[in-house]
């Protein structure tokens, strides 16, 4: 069975934080995908603890890619069918459309999407609003969870 999400890591930095989206992956069937470098190994014990019971069964929903190149040659349709997370534009991503299969981009921690991605992918720029601008953004692994669990509610429908 295709997963109607796949969730796009690029290069995470903290473990916890992969591993709570590892959880939300598994449970949900959506697939994992990390970019790398990663600012961890996936042998690392936070990322064990954040899985808890399910860590080897977690392993099998995430694929790790070498980089940005990497994962588009072996996901040609993903940036075409991709909404990219950023806090830097005023897009919502409840006004934005999920395609089917949708693959839902986020960055790093500390930086977010490359530049780069903002010029490439303009167009499919989506942020979380927040009701405050007096911190810089959600947590990563809340903004997945929130991204997903939008996606998912769109899904239903669809059959």
């Amino acid at each position: 069975m295709t997963s109607p999400l796949h969730i796009v890591l690029y290069q995470p930095e903290i473990p916890a934080n992969t591993g709570n989206i590892m959880r939300l992956c598994f449970l949900n069937r959506f697939r994992l995908h990390l970019i790398e470098p990663l600012g961890f190994s996936l042998d690392d014990a936070a990322l064990r603890r954040a899985g808890i019971d399910y860590w080897d069964k977690f392993r099998s929903a995430v694929e790790v890619h070498p980089d940005w190149d990497a994962f588009t040659a072996r996901y040609p349709e993903a940036p075409t069918l991709a909404l990219f997370f950023t806090a830097h534009t005023s897009r919502s991503f409840w006004d934005a459309e999920y395609p089917d299969p949708a693959w839902l981009i986020f960055g790093r921690e500390t930086a977010g999407l490359p530049q780069e991605f903002h010029t490439r992918y303009a167009n499919q720029l989506v942020t979380i609003p927040k009701r405050s601008d007096e911190g810089r953004s959600l947590n990563l692994s809340n903004a997945v969870a929130i991204a997903a669990y939008e996606g998912l509610r769109r899904m239903q429908g669809r059959g």
